[in-house]
């Protein structure tokens, strides 16, 4: 089985993180969240993945040089030019030579899904594209999905209105496909397979969609960020080790369902409570680190306080005393 996984994202919303890092190379527990995709995608019997890249895709080539992540055979797709979702599945399928039956899936979602699981309800529906559906409290911000009682899709909505949501079911970001449906995608401009593609294929009656309720994370905000690496250390999804054996906490230092990383140290009397910090990020004597992350070589100052899903990114620093409140640091670039 085949995938291809779209990373070709700019990842704004998680800036200045990923001012010149893609989001999918940013650690969760210390592994990078494109290496625990590829890892699960390897675990449901995929063996070759096409990778469709845009921002920065020499951090992805120089991380797997050999073209291999957990097992699985990795085949890179860079585009010229952003072209939207449906243009970056058909770019990068005839890059990769797909035609076949094959997953599509979004690099900044976690989750449980068994994707063998979703081919095979794909293929028992017999149509030419099945989505996998995810509940969630706040249906707007996403594509809102409509099926009848044989799980053929009857509507799109990408994000719709609050309070006008017909299901609170949404597209998950993650697709099962067959070739035909990449004749429905125009070569040479951008094209979104949410708002062209998918009416398309409901048009002609070939859109199938299955919800699950297993754990599913869309990581691409500072909060969404932060829950994705807690879920794997308090309990929610796992019970990975916090604190890296090589990081140095003081005795003093009251550390509080929170993740440190590699090399990183906590001086004497801080807290850090509900956040991430990654390796050899320093925070300093009597400094709070609160529902925040601080990146890699950041520097929280003695006595500052970064709090309220803040963010200090790579090498940056909190001066001694300073306060950090619902902010970034340095300001993100445009």
């Amino acid at each position: 089985m085949k995938a291809i996984v779209l990373m070709g994202g700019f990842g704004t919303r998680l800036r200045p993180l990923t001012n010149d890092t893609p989001k999918q190379m940013l650690p969760i527990v210390g592994i990078t969240m494109f290496e625990r995709v590829i890892t699960r995608l390897g675990q449901c019997g995929v063996d070759e993945v096409v990778v469709s890249l845009g921002f920065r895709p020499d951090r992805f080539i120089d991380a797997f040089p050999d073209g291999v992540c957990a097992g699985v055979s990795l085949h890179y797709a860079v585009e010229p030019a952003p072209l939207d979702t449906a243009g970056a599945i058909a770019f990068a399928a005839a890059h990769g030579g797909i035609d076949e039956t094959f997953l599509v899936l979004n690099g900044d979602v976690l989750g449980d899904l068994d994707f063998s699981w979703l081919v095979a309800q794909h293929r028992s529906h017999g149509g030419e594209a099945t989505l996998h559906l995810t509940a969630v409290a706040e249906p707007s911000r996403f594509g809102v999905v409509v099926t009848d009682d044989d799980e053929r899709v009857t509507a799109f909505i990408e994000k719709p209105a609050p309070g006008t949501e017909p299901s609170n079911l949404i597209n998950a970001g993650t697709y099962v496909f067959e070739p035909s449906v990449l004749e429905l995608i125009e070569s040479g401009r951008k094209v979104s397979v949410e708002r062209e593609t998918f009416p398309k294929l409901v048009e002609r009656g070939q859109l199938y969609a299955v919800a699950t309720a297993d754990y599913w994370l869309d990581a691409g905000t500072p909060s969404a960020y932060l829950a994705a690496n807690l879920d794997l250390i308090d309990g929610t999804r796992g019970s990975e080790s916090a604190v890296h054996p090589t990081a140095q906490v003081d005795p003093t230092a009251n550390i509080e369902r929170s993740c440190v990383g590699a090399g990183a140290v906590i001086g004497p009397e801080a807290v850090v409570r509900g956040s991430v910090i990654m390796e050899n990020a320093h925070i300093g004597a009597r400094a709070q680190v609160l529902d925040s992350i601080v990146a890699s070589g950041g520097t929280v100052g003695t006595d500052a306080i970064v709090a309220e899903e803040s963010i200090c990114g790579f090498g940056a620093a909190v001066e001694d005393g300073a306060s950090l409140i619902a902010g970034r640091e340095p300001l993100p670039q445009e």
